[in-house]
Formats: structure tokens, sequence, C-alpha cells
């Protein structure tokens, strides 16, 4: 069957990049601590780096410490980012 994923250029680009963005969430979990993992989402991933969708500017603060981390487990799992940016979601 096919599905409007298959036909649009776009669309398809789009999964792909959304795939890519929670590969790379799964890569930083094993690193952030429990309490802090449950307040993170996979954000937009594009050519200049990747952004993680935080609760609040606590949860923000805490992952600028653990950038080096988070980098170091992307890399060790194969996925080039080249910066992550941090964005604290507004309900």
């Amino acid at each position: 069957m096919k599905t409007a994923l298959d036909g649009s250029e776009p669309l398809a680009s789009l999964m792909q990049r959304l795939r890519a963005s929670q590969k790379c969430l799964e890569a930083v979990r094993s690193v952030l601590p429990a309490g802090l993992a449950l307040h993170v989402q996979a954000g937009p991933l594009d050519d200049e780096g990747w952004t993680l969708l935080v609760a609040n500017a606590a949860v923000s603060s805490k992952l600028r410490q653990l950038q080096p981390r988070l980098m170091e487990a992307l890399l060790q799992k194969g996925l080039k980012v080249n910066a992550i940016r941090l964005r604290v979601q507004t309900p």
C-alpha cells in the first residue's frame, strides 16, 4: 500500500529527520539522570544542530552542564550532530 509519504519528497525528508531526532534522543537517554529524562523531548534536527525540548529553565540549565556528555553519547552511537540547542517549551 502506498502512503502519502511515499509520494512526497518533502514529507519523506521530514519523516527521516524525525526518525533521526528520535535516534539522537535514544542515544543520550543513557547519560540523562532518570528524573531529568522525563522532562526532555526530541526536537528538530537540521544541518546546524539538534534541538532538545525541555520542560523548564531548571532542566535547561542542567542540560547545559551535561552537553559535553550528551555530545559524547551521540558520537559513540555514530550520530553526527554539530550542536545541541535547548528550547524551553511553553504551555
